[in-house]
């Protein structure tokens, strides 16, 4: 297969919400999205229809069937040709689901997700055995594929597409509304594009958005 046929895998983080905002961990708790990320989802959605994407005609699309992702999906303007995925939804954080990481540090001061886990939470393993399944599919046949998943999955995603074990992902960092792309480069698993929000940098914040 010549390199310019291998599969990309476009990655969205959903839009804000109201945890996110405050840096709670928001594993499977099911909160909406804010008006404001509301709004700067259809900003990525302007932008995905624009050249040079035109509305990614021809891609694969699958989105995490929680709301905040589901609804990013939709208002970017992929929600009738996105399927739902349990393999998209997010690190369950266990005990430390709702807490900041501040909050978390006053109990323990020197833990770390990627490290460390979360007690009754999903294991690492068991986070990156989902990474490797979302990679496999995003590698198999030759049509690129979009996701719209949250953020520590994503980044999970992303250290394994680069053959990286999964605590990689600790050196990454996804903004909501984020777009994305993971490729290749002489045939070898690369970014090429990361935490990219040009569509929302101009976006005025106004306080009754959040």
């Amino acid at each position: 297969m010549p390199e310019d046929a291998k599969p990309r895998l476009f990655l969205v983080r959903h839009g804000l919400t109201e945890w996110a905002r405050t840096g709670q961990h928001t594993g499977r708790t099911d909160v909406p999205l804010l008006p404001l990320g509301e709004r700067r989802a259809r900003l990525l959605g302007a932008r995905l229809q624009a050249a040079p994407w035109n509305g990614l005609p021809d891609f694969e699309v699958r989105t995490s069937p929680l709301q905040r992702a589901r609804r990013t999906c939709e208002l970017v303007g992929f929600g009738d040709r996105a399927a739902d995925w349990d393999a998209l939804v997010e690190v369950d954080y266990g005990d430390y689901e709702g807490l900041s990481t501040a909050q978390i540090h006053q109990q323990r001061p020197d833990w770390q997700l990627w490290r460390d886990g979360c007690p009754g939470g999903e294991s690492l393993d068991a986070v990156s055995a989902r990474a490797d399944r979302v990679v496999a599919w995003a590698v198999a046949g030759t049509a690129d594929k979009l996701v719209f998943a949250h953020g520590h999955i994503l980044c999970a995603v992303a250290a394994r597409w680069l053959g990286q074990d999964v605590s990689f992902a600790g050196q990454l960092r996804l903004g909501p509304a984020s777009l994305s792309v993971l490729g290749w480069y002489h045939g070898t698993p690369a970014l090429h594009r990361w935490n990219d929000n040009a569509h929302v940098q101009a976006d005025v914040l106004v306080d009754t958005d959040l």
